[in-house]
């Protein structure tokens, strides 16, 4: 009987001595809670425990944790400004220090979009100025993982000094710098990017399994894990045991503030690449670990800049359409669910269409080699079938050789002139001209669009090039542009009886002359045909990577001076 109580009592004194409120890591100091919204706040404690949240505003509210010790409730917030506390009681007390109330972004995308300012045309300088505490960055290393997650560990929120935003997404800082100067009020980020990750990871395998890409390499990566558990060993038992080694010799660095590698390198909590099933380029891995978590989280809206994975092929560029309409639906209905309804089903989505890559365009019109134009224009049409969704175009940025190009400013801003227009109705331009109709007069065809602004001009002197012109046959030859007050009238002397038109259709246009509004913002490259873009039945040709010549530095390019 004694040793029963006893067993009881180290129980309930291990219960009282080590329960906990906890909260992820986005609730924490500095961060930025949407203005004017009831938000949703969770965390975990002990079953059936009482939680108390109080705001310095003065907003209060209360629920029970659930069997599970899972909790969620919704806070009022009130109009922008700050900094303020949140205090969190339950079997123990968490204060959330110094935040803001304000508006609140999602930055989400592969490489380019966790391109680092400090690596950027003039990023270093920028980054020097950048002494902001009404900007806010939350940003976690990358991860991905097997199962849904409910945290992302390594996240934390920082004003922005030059130090953050050096190290943060040059995309998404000129993105909220461009937001928070033109509003006034603070302005929070939530940065999760991830390297070389396909749209596949990045939503639930679930709702993509009767997608013939999710299921091709969702298919390939099962293939691959095989062999690497029946030959190489690297079995599923192993990686976690590796990982978890790992994380507690970086969680003992991070403790004893042993926070680099080397030099220039700061230390990174592991993560797991093999068996392939547990790595980044699985599908629904990326979601697990980044998005997962903060669903619910009180956000206006997103940007995304993502495809590169996806337009090897024109195929694969093609199918990425319908990939892209569903992680924008999902991720709508998904915050809107667990928000307890007050992030909206329809918030904005702002999509980056790829830059110039490989040499510069020769063709009127380039072929099966030119994945990365067809991407381009499947976003055009997503942009222009989808309510509430933005474009940033960006061939005039980019690198004829590097993949990452270091011209990242114009996109950031221009995601944010499509989002002060469209969003908070800033009287402004918020994209440059869209394909929108053509119509045969002859020998020439007259093309409309939206997003003129005050006017259609060339990027510069001399006649804008490139247009491409073509009749039934489907040959395309250059054409001839005049601008003619609104609109662009193409024709050639070649074909008579033209009865299609394509734009800037190459993998790199950006040495060609090409359409912008005069408010400096560029044309989208469109296509008005509908013609077969590959050969049914022909093998994919994949677009190629090219050889960076020795000694070749980057140089920026020069573009219109934007508004």
């Amino acid at each position: 009987m004694k040793r029963h109580f006893l067993a009881i009592a180290i129980i309930l004194f291990t219960t009282i001595s080590f329960s906990q409120t906890k909260v992820p890591t986005f609730f924490g100091d500095n961060m930025v809670l949407q203005q004017n919204e009831k938000v949703a706040i969770w965390g975990e404690d002990t079953p059936n425990k009482q939680i108390n949240v109080v705001a310095s505003w003065g907003e209060k509210a209360s629920v029970k944790t659930d069997s599970t010790g899972k909790w969620r409730l919704y806070l009022q917030t009130v109009k922008a400004g700050g900094a303020y506390d949140i205090t969190i009681n339950g079997s123990s007390q968490v204060i959330l220090k110094n935040v803001l109330l304000g508006e609140v972004w999602l930055c989400l995308g592969q490489s380019n979009m966790g391109w680092a300012l400090e690596n950027t045309f003039h990023g270093e300088e920028d980054a020097k100025k950048a002494r902001n505490k009404n900007l806010r960055i939350y940003q976690s290393a990358r991860q991905n993982w097997y199962e849904p997650r409910s945290d992302c560990p390594t996240g934390s929120w920082k004003e922005a000094t030059p130090y953050t935003a050096g190290q943060t997404s040059a995309v998404s800082y000129y993105f909220a710098e461009k937001l928070q100067k033109e509003l006034g009020i603070p302005v929070g980020i939530i940065v999760q990017a991830y390297a070389g990750t396909p749209i596949e990871g990045w939503l639930p395998w679930d709702i993509q399994k009767d997608n013939i890409r999710s299921i091709s390499l969702k298919n390939g990566l099962d293939e691959t894990t095989k062999r690497q558990i029946e030959k190489l060993g690297f079995t599923k038992e192993k990686a976690l045991i590796k990982y978890n080694t790992e994380l507690k010799l970086y969680q003992k660095q991070m403790a004893a503030n042993d926070t680099m590698k080397n030099k220039s390198r700061s230390r990174k909590p592991p993560i797991i690449t093999k068996p392939a099933v547990f790595g980044h380029q699985y599908p629904s891995n990326i979601y697990n670990a980044m998005v997962h978590p903060v669903l619910g989280f009180g956000i206006k809206g997103a940007i995304w800049y993502q495809a590169e994975r996806n337009s090897k092929s024109v195929q694969q560029a093609l199918d990425y359409k319908s990939q892209l309409e569903l992680l924008i639906g999902f991720y709508r209905s998904e915050f809107n669910k667990k928000s307890g309804g007050n992030v909206a089903d329809d918030f904005y989505f702002s999509m980056t269409q790829l830059p110039s890559w490989n040499p510069a365009q020769t063709k009127p019109v380039e072929g099966v080699e030119a994945s990365w134009v067809v991407n381009r224009n499947v976003m055009l049409e997503v942009v222009s079938e989808v309510q509430n969704t933005g474009l940033a175009v960006s061939i005039d940025t980019g690198d004829a050789f590097l993949l990452h190009p270091k011209n990242k400013k114009p996109i950031g801003y221009r995601h944010a002139f499509n989002v002060l227009h469209d969003v908070y109705n800033k009287d402004l331009v918020a994209h440059g001209p869209y394909y929108e109709s053509q119509e045969i007069n002859g020998n020439k065809i007259t093309v409309s669009f939206n997003g003129i602004g005050s006017g259609l001009m060339a990027a510069k002197k001399g006649d804008i090039n490139a247009f491409a012109i073509a009749g039934e046959d489907q040959k395309w030859e250059w054409a001839t542009a005049k601008i003619v007050g609104n609109t662009i009238e193409v024709s050639s002397d070649k074909i008579s009886n033209p009865v299609a038109v394509r734009y800037a259709w190459a993998m790199n246009p950006s040495e060609r002359n090409l359409l912008y509004n005069k408010e400096g913002l560029p044309a989208s490259p469109f296509r008005t045909d509908s013609w077969q873009l590959f050969e049914k039945g022909s093998k994919e040709v994949q677009v190629f990577k090219p050889k960076k010549p020795k000694g070749y530095e980057a140089k920026d390019w020069e573009r219109p001076k934007m508004q």
